[in-house]
């Protein structure tokens, strides 16, 4: 196979993939640790450019001190950097947490909003941090979440020729169904950690290696 296949041969493939996902990762879910959505919210924004498994280790800590969107809001802005710092750019990553607890407590009432269009108007919140809040917090499957794992494997694995994420984003959409739309980028980022690495891609031992268009191409 190659990347140009025809789009009906993608969905094919798409859908074959996402079947062998769910076999191959039947209890992935979200990797990272809250209790409430905004709590969700605040640890998608620590995620960027670090480890679900570091946010992981700071959000306790985070969460005792500052458990809701007025606390976080009220903060000492170096005190909440000081707890983020390990998590990497925590300058900017405390400013954006800040700005949309605010922007929470003065517009939305304290409450996370359910709709797509009012978090995108949250500092620091994009559509990837959008799609696995709406998602994990209140169930809704709003779009499809692209990281840097679903954005390199969506691309080896010929479903997307787009480099921009929410380019990316809208060709998956068209190819998975909307129920899977979350679990689909979930299994494919469990699988682009355990094997579909981005240095060394294990192919030998991927069991998805048949319908890869860029096999052994790291």
């Amino acid at each position: 196979m190659t990347v140009t296949r025809k789009r009906q041969s993608q969905k094919q493939v798409a859908t074959e993939l996402l079947a062998r996902l769910k076999l191959m990762y039947p209890d992935a879910t979200c990797s990272l640790n809250y209790e409430t959505p905004v709590q969700l919210l605040v640890a998608t924004i620590l995620s960027a450019q670090c480890t679900d498994e570091r946010v992981n280790l700071v959000t306790p800590g985070l969460f005792e001190r500052y458990p809701d969107a007025a606390s976080m809001a009220a903060a000492p802005r170096e005190a909440i950097e000081e707890l983020v710092r390990s998590t990497g750019f925590y300058r900017n990553k405390a400013k954006h947490i800040q700005g949309a607890c605010g922007a929470i407590m003065e517009r939305f009432g304290g409450e996370v909003p359910r709709r797509m269009e009012e978090l995108l108007t949250l500092p620091g919140v994009a559509r990837k941090t959008a799609n696995v809040v709406l998602a994990h917090a209140f169930g809704l499957n709003m779009g499809v979440t692209v990281d840097t794992h679903v954005k390199r494997l969506s691309f080896r694995l010929g479903l997307t020729r787009q480099t921009d994420p929410v380019r990316v984003e809208r060709d998956l959409m068209r190819l998975i169904p909307q129920p899977d739309w979350e679990n689909w980028s979930i299994r494919l980022i469990y699988h682009g950690r355990a094997v579909c690495n981005a240095r060394k891609p294990l192919c030998d031992r991927c069991e998805l290696a048949d319908l890869c268009a860029r096999r052994g191409v790291a």
